[in-house]
């Protein structure tokens, strides 16, 4: 189990990976001045960070196979899912605005800023990721108790 969960872990990354590189490009880290994106950078880096480390402890126990490095997996991964729940509420009304937003032409200085950075992330990007992040808990979780073997 503790390899299914790597590997959900792994996919999980990926699109974590695609919404951050998508998330810069599109002026995420400049918008935070202006107040256009509603994903504050220190709850996108700090979700990206804990669960990089989170990730490389995960490794580490499926390398070593100690109990504590288990624990501190799935002890990293609960603010992980915090910050994840809390950047999918600022999503949401983001994402149920895009064809409003796309309707209304943006003219002026600095129009094609105007659009918050984190309306072009797919959608099926979005729930791939969530979903996997959940399968990755429970999977950490269960692993951490000794359910399913190692």
């Amino acid at each position: 189990m503790d390899i299914a969960a790597l590997i959900a872990w792994l996919i999980t990354a990926l699109g974590g990976f695609y919404m951050l590189g998508t998330w810069i490009q599109r002026g995420g880290i400049r918008q935070q001045q202006t107040g256009t994106s509603r994903l504050p950078a220190p709850v996108v880096f700090g979700h990206f960070a804990l669960a990089a480390i989170g990730l490389v402890v995960w490794i580490l126990y499926v390398v070593a196979d100690k109990s504590a490095l288990a624990w501190t997996a799935f002890g990293l991964l609960l603010p992980v899912a915090l910050l994840g729940f809390v950047m999918l509420a600022r999503w949401i009304p983001v994402y149920r605005n895009r064809t409003t937003v796309a309707a209304a032409p943006a003219t002026g200085p600095g129009a094609e800023g105007a659009a918050p950075a984190e309306r072009h992330f797919p959608l099926a990007v979005v729930l791939a990721h969530g979903l996997f992040a959940v399968v990755t808990l429970v999977l950490v979780l269960l692993t951490a108790l000794g359910i399913g073997g190692s």
